[in-house]
């Protein structure tokens, strides 16, 4: 298994197949500081390409996943005035590019919410594969109350919630709690407490560990596609991933398995 970074704002917890993430800055209740976020994209992309690693999943300490961006840091390195225009949109153009890397993570990815994710926490909610949150959890884009856009995270708001109800949330800056999470689409599963973020986070890894790692990673680069390719490039990409799969040591694996009436190497 691969070597991870090592790490200050965040808690590893690595086994076999999976590996947890934990935001460990409670005291700003894992507000999205630089040093945090420089961490998370280390250590994403040291696990990007290893298939020994079947899913990944990120959650809060402290009884609260994310409050989003680090206002303080805001107000001391953007309006101290230092800053220019230039050098701030090149610093949220490069937050941005976190979320892109978590949303286009090969491994499935779980996002598990207690307490509150707020703006770019909610954010980040949007980027993961399968969601689980308390039933009292809060949530907010509240970006535009503070004077601001959700400007990163919009295009993943819309595309894990669709556009009419992204618009209104991000207009309004809504609260709404982790029942109209599951409600609005947000949200898969919807618990009533931390126990049963953990029940349903073991029982979303065994069906994980059902599918083989390879074809996971191929869907997922499919399903993705699908927001920017036309119908013809879509044609080839999904018939290259397929042939690609179907002549793999996973697939050849997988159809032996059927034939033979057993289970396939990596189902755990």
């Amino acid at each position: 298994m691969t070597t991870l970074p090592e790490v200050k704002d965040l808690i590893l917890d690595q086994d076999a197949d999976w590996l947890t993430i934990w935001f460990n800055r409670p005291e700003s209740r894992n507000a999205l500081a630089h040093e945090m976020t420089a961490e998370l994209r280390a250590v994403l992309a040291a696990v990007r390409d290893d298939r020994t690693v079947r899913g990944i999943t990120i959650r809060g300490k402290g009884g609260w996943f994310c409050a989003g961006g680090d206002l303080k840091g805001f107000k001391s390195n953007f309006q101290g005035g230092v800053q220019t225009t230039a050098d701030i949109a090149a610093a949220n153009r490069a937050a941005g590019g976190m979320f892109d890397t978590i949303n286009e993570m090969p491994q499935v990815v779980v996002i598990l919410v207690e307490g509150a994710a707020m703006a770019g926490g909610l954010g980040m909610v949007c980027t993961a594969d399968i969601v689980a949150v308390t039933k009292d959890a809060r949530f907010a884009m509240t970006e535009t109350a503070i004077g601001l856009p959700p400007a990163q995270i919009a295009p993943f708001v819309v595309q894990r919630l669709g556009l009419r109800t992204a618009r209104r949330l991000m207009l309004t800056a809504s609260r709404f709690d982790g029942e109209e999470a599951g409600r609005l689409g947000l949200a898969d599963y919807v618990v009533d407490d931390a126990a049963g973020l953990d029940a349903i986070e073991a029982d979303i890894r065994k069906q994980v560990l059902r599918c083989a790692p390879g074809a996971n990673a191929v869907t997922k680069e499919i399903a993705l596609a699908t927001r920017h390719l036309n119908r013809e490039d879509m044609l080839d990409l999904s018939a290259k991933g397929f042939a690609e799969c179907m002549l793999s040591d996973e697939g050849r694996e997988g159809v032996a398995s059927f034939i033979e009436k057993r289970k396939p190497v990596w189902t755990r």
